[in-house]
Formats: structure tokens, sequence, C-alpha cells
């Protein structure tokens, strides 16, 4: 992936243009002066004074000067911000950077370059959503198509830090229609589209090796469950069994239980007998010398 690109204000004079402009707009005592300078030549003219004309001019000059010194130096100091968080930047203060981006913007909310470097710090501090809320942001402030294609170019390296691949390449593409022979976009393009389609793949086998995982422990809880129902048949068979001989017992007629039980007392008279037969044998185990 190539490194995100600074915004450096690099012409002072169109930035103190800007912000000429721009207070101009907002002050409106500024236009009650330069009204009442324009109000003192004519009063010149036609009380016809004796106010030379080169001192009109070198009164309005003054007055002009001041304004410009009293908006220059504003100017001024928002450029030497964010310049400021530039050198900052290269030196990989990251953090230092940011602050002074903000401090840029504390003084101009509508500085485009003060949101693109912001989102750039942002970025190298792997806050990847907030460097995007930023160079949208910067995006919303400016038309120039080579600045376009910077900052949707930063915003697809943003999602592609966070894996978004479908997103960044959605960026870069637009990057390429601010600027079509941007070869580096090109390439992350490429790439980025490599990566999701890894991602799809990965997320396929996932996914198949989730099913067949589930596959499985169902077929497991299916031969736990076959198991389990043959051991309750058992059970019950067992169960059944038992209570089919107790019942039994309790219809056995008196007769048939009086023929048992001689047949038991029979059974334990000829025990006794024998064992009487036992007894009467003596067993002579002295030698016959």
């Amino acid at each position: 992936m190539i490194e995100l690109q600074l915004a450096r204000i690099q012409n002072p004079k169109q930035q103190e243009g800007v912000i000429l402009s721009r207070v101009a707009t907002k002050n409106p005592l500024l236009w009650i002066l330069r009204g009442a300078c324009a109000e003192q030549s004519r009063s010149a003219q036609n009380d016809k004074e004796n106010i030379t004309l080169s001192r009109l001019q070198i009164s309005i000059s003054i007055l002009l000067l001041l304004f410009v010194i009293v908006v220059a130096v504003p100017a001024q100091s928002i450029r030497s911000h964010i310049n400021g968080g530039n050198d900052l930047y290269k030196e990989k203060k990251f953090a230092d950077a940011e602050a002074e981006y903000r401090k840029g913007l504390e003084k101009d909310n509508q500085l485009m370059h003060g949101y693109f470097n912001l989102g750039d710090a942002m970025y190298k501090q792997n806050r990847h959503d907030e460097a995007i809320q930023n160079f949208e942001t910067a995006l919303s402030k400016t038309k120039d198509p080579e600045m376009t294609s910077r900052l949707y170019h930063n915003i697809g390296n943003s999602y592609f830090e966070g894996k978004k691949y479908a997103e960044s390449i959605d960026a870069y593409k637009r990057a390429l229609r601010a600027s079509p022979k941007d070869e580096e976009t090109r390439y992350n393009l490429a790439y980025a589209q490599r990566m999701l389609r890894e991602q799809q793949q990965q997320q396929k086998q996932d996914k198949d090796k989730k099913n067949d995982k589930k596959k499985d422990q169902n077929q497991k809880d299916k031969d736990k469950q076959q198991q389990q129902n043959k051991q309750d048949q058992q059970k019950n068979q067992d169960q059944q069994k038992n209570q089919a001989q107790k019942q039994q017992e309790k219809q056995m007629s008196k007769p048939e239980a009086q023929r048992i039980l001689d047949a038991l007392k029979n059974d334990e008279k000829d025990i006794q007998k024998k064992l009487r037969r036992r007894a009467a044998i003596r067993v002579n185990v002295e030698k016959d010398w």
C-alpha cells in the first residue's frame, strides 16, 4: 500500500486571500471602515477642502494596511498550525501532529487541508473510522479533481486496513474516476479485489467447516438419542417382565402354591437323608501292616 499524502498550504497569498474574503463577509465593521473612507473622499470633493489627493490616498492605504495586518495574522497562525503538524507527522509524532491540526481547525473549521491531514494522523494511529470521517468532511469542502482523488484514495486505504475490502474497492474506483491515470490507486484497487476474493473464499470455507461441525454434532446427538431410546426400551421391557412375574405370582392358585411348597419340603427331606448317609460311613485311615 502506498503512503498517505499530506496537504500542505504552499501558497500563503492564496490562503490569506481566502481568509480575507471570509472575514470581510462575517465582519460588518470592516465594511463600515471601507465606507467611511469612501465617504471621506466624496466629502473632500464636494466641500472643496484643501486636502490633496495624495494625502487621501495615504490615509486610505494606512487603513487598508491595518486591515490586512489584522486579517493576515490569523491566517499566518492557521498556516503555521497546519504546516507545523505536517513537520510533526514526518517525524512520526502523529498524536502531536493531530493536536496541531485541531488547533488550526479551531481557528477555521472550513479548512479542507486541516481535515485532510487530521485524517492522515488518525490513520497512522490506527483510528481508521475517525480517519474516514475527516476525509469525507474534507471531500465536502473541495471540488478539485486531484484533491478528490487523493481523498478517496486515503478513504480506500482506511477501509482496506479495517479489512472492509468491498468498501475500499468502491473508494478506489471513485478515486480513479477523478484521476484515471493514478497508477498507485489502480494497483491498490487490484490488490483490494484480490483480498476480497480471498476473504470470500475463506468465509465460505469457514461456513462449510461450521456446517460440517454442526452436521457431525447432529449425528452424535442422533446416535446418543438412539442409544438412550434403546436403554429406555430395555428398561421398559425389564419393568414389564417384572410386573408380569409379580402378576403371575399374585394369580397363582392355592393348590399350585401348596404343591410347590410340598415339593420344597420333599427336596429338603432328600437332602437330610443324604447327609445322614455320609455321616454313617467310616473311613479307615490306618495302614494294615
